[in-house]
């Protein structure tokens, strides 16, 4: 890559007002819905009176279409066509400018305020009309914008981005960590991450060749994030292999690998997080399976399970991701070979979700938690796993007298609801219902929920159960054995402050 272009690329990107709402007020909000299921047509029209270089870059780049060389050349001043050869960004001949990869704009909001940046990728379907390559760099997809949104903000030393791809969550990373350590199996993939670095302003990001942990044996980081390649895909000739999502092993074998291996290569605290998916075997639970990986790791761990597919959709889901149409004999070829592979390991159901492990700083019982969360969740679930992990850190040494003296608030987006019987005085049923993170709703008990109402931050947990106990006619003794694993957990979970 020739450093020196890369300043003139950004400074025409930043001219021509290629920006994520630059392009939704050139084409409007249906054609960018349009773009988003794979059609073009409405963006090519909605851009056909204009004729300024936001509209010849977001041809030639988001659209994936040839311009005219004389528009190119208008639309990038600085850096110029030939720059742009010299890039790798197009090809160009006197007449015609052809794109050669994919560029587009991406704009995000985090713990650290707002950021725009362009990224780079392999042309998609959408321009080539034909199914992507097995070598195929992938730009941001919805695992790379979920994973983002995961990573706890906290500013470490040092950071691993376990399988990079095109960069992106690499140079996320280095808005919080004093150094990024990037890896990818694919020489190609290390090469858009160089790019995206470089257009982000990101000059020291490390990149590493090699499988998985291989390029940083020895090597310890405080964070670890993976979108690593999980997808489950049979292991027989003539299904395609994809770089950015086959990871080589057999069925869910990648994540295994990752989890069995990531605690050597965090620091004391580090922690690590990835995306993944679990199979279901032979009747068994699929995060039990996940709970075996753990073993012997000694790391906290907490995984949710956000979605379970059975074998059938699973298969249509990828294949139709590497371009195959359903109907296509290809198709059914394919189809075949997804189904005999599940059926012939007993697979019955396919898990997906995040997985946060982390090594405790002292000796002590791991922390876990597997749980399946299907809800709709609220941005910055980063600082909501943050804030988890410190809870548990400071509750695990306390013993249920020393929580008891403990003076939690309710946090402000928990609400009750109750819900009665018709023309029943009391309610048949009461939820804690958090507004934020991970929404959650938790079935609460008269007195769970009478102890919660007068968490005030003034009143210790002993006292309040002590006075609800009286008001029940209850053993105070008994309710605080009833009571203080639950409320450790409502802690845990956000629904409770700890001062």
């Amino acid at each position: 890559m020739a450093d020196s272009l890369v300043p003139a690329l950004r400074a025409d990107l930043s001219a021509a007002g290629f920006t994520v709402d630059g392009l939704d007020a050139a084409w409007g909000a249906d054609a960018a819905s349009a773009l988003f299921r794979s059609h073009r047509l409405p963006a090519v029209r909605a851009l056909e009176s204009r004729g300024d270089a936001l509209a010849a870059l977001a041809r030639l780049f988001v659209l994936g279409l040839p311009v005219p060389r004389q528009e190119a050349d208008g639309a990038l001043p600085t850096l110029g066509v030939e720059g742009a050869v010299g890039l790798g960004l197009v090809t160009a001949d006197s007449e015609t400018v052809t794109p050669a990869v994919d560029l587009r704009p991406y704009a995000f909001e985090d713990d650290d305020g707002v950021g725009q940046w362009w990224v780079a990728s392999d042309l998609g379907e959408l321009a080539t009309g034909r199914a992507v390559g097995e070598r195929h760099v992938l730009g941001i997809g919805g695992a790379t914008t979920t994973l983002t949104s995961l990573v706890v903000p906290t500013r470490v030393g040092s950071a691993l981005d376990l399988g990079t791809g095109s960069g992106i969550l690499a140079v996320h990373l280095a808005r919080h960590a004093d150094r990024v350590v990037a890896t990818d199996l694919s020489p190609r993939a290390l090469e858009f991450a160089a790019l995206n670095a470089a257009l982000a302003g990101v000059d020291d990001l490390e990149l590493r060749q090699g499988d998985l942990f291989e390029p940083v044996a020895g090597e310890r980081f405080d964070l670890v994030v993976s979108n690593p390649p999980f997808v489950i895909t049979p292991r027989v000739e003539g299904v395609p292999l994809y770089d950015y999502r086959d990871g080589g092993a057999v069925g869910d074998g990648i994540v295994e690998r990752i989890v069995r291996s990531v605690g050597a290569h965090l620091t004391a605290g580090g922690v690590a997080q990835l995306l993944g998916n679990w199979e279901y075997r032979d009747g068994a639970d699929g995060l039990d399976r996940v709970r075996g990986w753990l073993d012997g790791t000694g790391l906290d761990a907490w995984v949710i399970e956000r979605e379970r597919l059975d074998p059938a959709a699973y298969a249509e889901t990828w294949i139709r991701d590497g371009g195959t149409l359903p109907g296509s004999a290809r198709f059914e070829q394919l189809y075949a070979a997804w189904l005999e592979d599940f059926a012939d390991r007993g697979v019955s159901g396919i898990g997906f979700g995040y997985l946060t492990l982390r090594r405790p700083r002292t000796e002590r019982m791991p922390w876990r938690r597997l749980e399946r969360l299907t809800g709709a969740v609220s941005g910055g679930l980063g600082s909501r796993i943050a804030a988890t992990l410190a809870t548990v850190d400071r509750l695990a040494p306390l013993t249920d007298t020393a929580f008891a003296e403990l003076r939690p608030e309710v946090a402000p987006d928990v609400t009750e609801r109750r819900h009665y019987w018709p023309g029943d005085e009391h309610p048949a049923a009461i939820e804690l219902v958090q507004g934020g993170g991970f929404a959650r709703e938790v079935p609460a008990g008269t007195a769970l929920a009478a102890v919660v109402g007068a968490c005030d931050g003034e009143l210790t947990v002993g006292t309040i159960i002590d006075a609800v106990a009286g008001l029940l006619d209850a053993s105070p003794a008994a309710l605080r054995a009833e009571l203080l694993p639950e409320l450790r957990e409502l802690a845990i979970d956000g629904l409770l402050g700890i001062r």
